[in-house]
């Protein structure tokens, strides 16, 4: 494969063999290493769907040994059971905990964590100030949450994915491959997953090598896919 250029230094964060640290989530990523050592016990991370916190969020239970803790999990076990013998909580989507009418609950958690000193990560694709929290305490307590911004994967750093992931499946694509899928795909990282997964498909069926015209026919096919969805 030739050599990319990169306009920053890429490296794997925490252990995470592809998440791939770029300025779009380099403040994400500086507050996980950080912990234990948060100001409080939450720390909300923001980001549009597909920008990566669910997979920072994994790569910080790797770190941490925090347990993931959905819906049904707080409703069932109540604050006390989830927290039990817990070093860190992920709750992702946190404002699916709240529509699902589990502020009470909440702000019970973020008390005991605080006093046990656990510590909380939450994923949202809102900050805390703009989430719809009717109980002022749980409110007041969400908004003083130190808030990482994950922005839309950039250029490099989607490129970087590309070149990983290919790498990963021992393939070999051209600079003129990747600038032509860059101009034409979804910028997401579960999208160049699901892309490349699907070209390799492809390329594998079809026994060809990855070339444009390749790429091509799967970005098309996936349109026309949708299309008939």
């Amino acid at each position: 494969m030739k050599q990319i250029p990169f306009d920053f230094d890429l490296r794997p964060a925490l252990g995470g063999e592809d998440f791939l640290v770029s300025p779009s989530n380099a403040d994400a990523v500086q507050w996980v290493e950080r912990w234990p050592d948060w100001p409080g016990p939450v720390l909300a991370i923001v980001a549009p769907e597909g920008a990566g916190k669910t997979h920072l969020a994994n790569v910080f239970q790797a770190q941490s040994g925090a347990r993931l803790v959905r819906v049904d999990d707080l409703r069932s076990q109540r604050a006390d059971g989830v927290l039990a013998g817990a070093t860190a909580l992920v709750l992702e989507d946190v404002e699916t905990f709240l529509d699902a009418g589990m502020a009470e609950e909440l702000l019970h958690l973020y008390n005991l964590a605080r006093e046990d000193d656990v510590k909380i990560l939450m994923t949202a694709t809102r900050p805390p100030s703009r989430w719809t929290i009717t109980l002022k305490d749980l409110s007041s307590r969400l908004k003083t949450a130190p808030v990482a911004e994950i922005s839309p994967p950039d250029d490099a750093l989607i490129t970087a994915l590309i070149v990983k992931q290919f790498a990963d499946r021992q393939l070999s694509v051209d600079p003129d491959v990747l600038t032509y899928m860059l101009a034409r795909m979804d910028r997401s990282f579960s999208a160049v997953r699901n892309l490349i997964q699907a070209i390799d498909e492809h390329a594998l069926a079809h026994k060809r090598a990855i070339t444009v015209p390749v790429v091509r026919g799967v970005l098309e096919n996936h349109k026309q896919q949708e299309m008939e969805a």
